[in-house]
Order: C-alpha cells, then structure tokens, then sequence
C-alpha cells in the first residue's frame, strides 16, 4: 500500500492509497488545496474544518456540474444516434427504389433493342 505527504491549508497530511495511486492522490490533493487557499483569501482562517468543508461543497458543485454536462452529452449522443440510423433507413430505401427505377429502365432499354432487332 502506497503512502503519501500531501499538504493543505499549509498543514501536512499522510495518506494512505493503492500502490501506484500516489500522483493521483497528489493531484486530488492539489486542487483540494487550490479551493482551500482561494477561500481562505477570500474569508480568512476560519478553521481547517470549515475551510476543508467550504472546499469540498465546491468540489461537489464542480462534479455535479460535471455530471449534467455529461449527462446532456449522452442525450445528445443518443439523439445523434436515432438521426443516424433514421438517415441510414432512409438511404436504404432511396437506394431501393432508385434500383427499382434502373431495373425498369433496363427492362424498357431491352424491350426496345429486342423490337428494333425485330424490325
């Protein structure tokens, strides 16, 4: 199990991670940190776990905007979709009857050379 110094507020943390999870859990840590640093300029030193529970609700808010932008993107992925197999079903059937049309053209063009040879 992996182990890592992050530091937030200016105070040192050890945290526990899955091997090969450290620069994650760095990262993570880093933009914990970011949210913490930008509200305590703005509100002062309120205490860690005010600041730490402002950062998160930000947070939060960040994934839960993040959620509905993916969530428009799949509904529009799947209205995408629907379009694309309607345009599919579509050429198909103007692929048909545009064979239809070229095998009675065909027929008309044999009929008329068997007359003229006929003639």
């Amino acid at each position: 199990m992996g182990q890592v110094k992050v530091s937030i507020n200016d105070r040192s943390y050890s945290v526990a991670c899955g091997d090969g999870e450290e620069g994650h859990v760095r990262e993570l840590a880093a933009h914990l940190n970011r949210h913490v640093t930008s509200l305590a300029q703005e509100v002062g030193q309120v205490g860690d776990a005010r600041l730490l529970l402002m950062a998160g609700l930000l947070i939060a808010d960040e994934l839960s905007d993040a959620l509905q932008k993916t969530k428009l993107l799949e509904q529009e992925i799947e209205t995408m979709s629907g379009t694309r197999a309607s345009a599919q079903e579509r050429t198909r059937e103007a692929e048909d009857s545009l064979a239809e049309v070229l095998d009675t053209a065909a027929r008309r063009i044999e009929d008329l050379a068997k007359r003229i040879e006929a003639a």
